[in-house]
């Protein structure tokens, strides 16, 4: 049986976070279908904020402490990423940014990603499209074209049960699936290996 590993990354700040239990639905949602479509499924969910520290200080000394390169290890060797960020001035949150900032800028590249973003007020929706998308887009990840955005409206169901938020994350969840279905770009490029000069230049010269 193929395996994925997915890595959910939630940049809430509060306990307990709407970005969390958005990430927690997407995640569901994601292992159910991926199960449903015969793949094992390997899930961790990333706390950035109990990063927060490590990152800040990976920055001005250039090392990871060891819980935050663990978790960067984690995120290389993800088939996908399940990023969820909550909005302030009309982006996603700073400590959300600088964990993508301590990332090799390579490490995104090809992976399959769906975002989601939380808000008090639906203004902030279009953060999806003109913030997290375009930072993903040049990171060369491969998005899922539907993000899911929840605000506090979404949290109720509607009088038979459903709910429209409910049908948003499980489109953008099989779209997601359907990025990790199949052959998946290389985790990391293979490691280049050093040959003796002799050996080197008997390949130049033909030589055996």
């Amino acid at each position: 049986m193929e395996s994925r590993r997915i890595t959910v990354l939630s940049a809430g700040l509060g306990v307990p976070s709407s970005s969390r239990l958005l990430a927690d639905q997407l995640a569901s949602s994601a292992e159910r279908q991926l199960a449903t479509a015969g793949y094992a499924v390997d899930i961790a969910v990333v706390e950035l904020r109990d990063l927060a520290v490590d990152i800040a200080n990976n920055f001005v000394t250039g090392y990871a402490a060891p819980k935050l390169a663990e978790v960067i290890a984690r995120v290389e060797a993800s088939d996908g990423i399940i990023a969820v960020s909550p909005v302030f001035s009309a982006s996603y949150s700073g400590l959300f940014k600088s964990f993508i900032d301590v990332l090799d800028p390579k490490s995104l590249e090809g992976k399959a990603v769906l975002l989601g973003a939380t808000a008090g007020t639906d203004r902030h929706q279009m953060v999806l499209d003109f913030a997290m998308r375009p930072l993903f887009t040049y990171l060369r990840s491969r998005i899922a074209s539907t993000a899911v955005f929840a605000g506090p409206q979404d949290w109720g169901n509607n009088d038979d049960g459903g709910s429209p938020l409910s049908t948003r994350i499980d489109r953008a969840a099989s779209e997601f699936i359907g990025l990790l279905q199949g052959a998946q770009p290389q985790q990391k490029p293979a490691v280049l290996e050093s040959l003796p000069f002799a050996q080197l230049l008997a390949g130049i010269s033909g030589r055996p």
